[in-house]
């Protein structure tokens, strides 16, 4: 079996294990807390930036690509982004409201990234780990459902090879706003990033803003729009998708699982090469927080 056959067989084993992301307040150090909840209770629970729940999520992107490169219509390639995260419950505020300090981290492997080559003109495939994405935020669930969260979002300069890289460390804040209402929530999570340190010359300053707008009709459903939108100051090019995202999270035996399928068709990206469309299936089960059971010794 060859690198890139055997990475797109641990990609696919990958998506068959455990994974999660999260929401509110209620910490779970015993894998039985879920045991009561309802899917439907634990699925508004995930739908919430702000969440103390504990999870471990694989999202699988498949992306194809267009541009006036030669060859760049005919461009693919897979990713599977690892994002382990484990919340630590923190003290109440002075309102009531919920509050927990994350790291999230978000861990890339690119599988025949196509790679431009201008002295050929022409395009190879590299497969890798690509830059290490992060963020460390401290968010609070308002008890009227205001959501509020602040902090730092960075790239650590990971990449396998210089072409799946920036070859930069490059930090910035980031902020999020949002409300839950009884048939879903709405929000909007803009962050920034600048180059800080890193051994290419090139500037870096790219803005990135999400918007969501989720519907949460029942059943453990969810249904609704996450555009992510980013704008490159250097080059003045903005990429902007219309996104779709459809989840529906589960309970087998005692451990909830979301799955959720999205897709994106990009109206506005680089004439010259950038992703057309990016299919995404993500695998989300919630996991018992080991990690803050160990700091408080539990």
């Amino acid at each position: 079996m060859n690198t890139t056959a055997a990475l797109v067989a641990f990609s696919f084993v990958s998506m068959l294990a455990p994974t999660a992301w999260s929401q509110n307040a209620l910490l779970t150090i015993d894998p039985e807390a879920h045991s009561e909840k309802s899917a439907d209770e634990i699925a508004r629970e995930l739908a919430n930036p702000n969440n103390s729940l504990a999870s471990l999520t694989f999202k699988n992107q498949y992306r194809w690509y267009e541009g006036s490169i030669p060859g760049a219509d005919s461009q693919d390639n897979f990713t599977t982004v690892f994002q382990p995260v484990f919340p630590f419950t923190m003290e109440p505020t002075a309102s009531g409201g919920k509050a927990n300090l994350f790291v999230r981290p978000g861990i890339p492997l690119l599988i025949d990234q196509p790679v431009f080559n201008p002295a050929t003109g022409t395009f190879g495939k590299e497969t890798g780990l690509g830059d290490i994405g992060f963020d460390i935020g401290y968010g609070v669930t308002e008890p009227n459902g205001f959501l509020w969260a602040y902090g730092m979002v960075g790239t650590l300069p990971t990449a396998t090879n210089s072409t799946l890289g920036g070859g930069q460390l490059r930090l910035g804040p980031e902020l999020l706003f949002a409300k839950f209402e009884k048939w879903g929530l709405y929000g909007i999570f803009p962050s920034h990033q600048w180059d800080v340190a890193g051994w290419e010359d090139q500037s870096f300053s790219n803005s990135q803003i999400q918007m969501f707008l989720v519907g949460l009709p029942g059943g453990g459903w969810s249904i609704g729009t996450t555009p992510i939108m980013n704008y490159d100051w250097p080059s003045n090019q903005w990429t902007i998708p219309l996104n779709l995202t459809v989840s529906k999270t589960l309970k087998i035996g005692s451990t909830p699982w979301k799955v959720a399928a999205e897709i994106n068709y990009y109206v506005e990206k680089s004439d010259v090469f950038g992703a057309e469309w990016m299919i995404g299936i993500n695998i989300t089960p919630v996991v018992n927080n080991f990690v803050e059971g160990w700091i408080r010794g539990n």
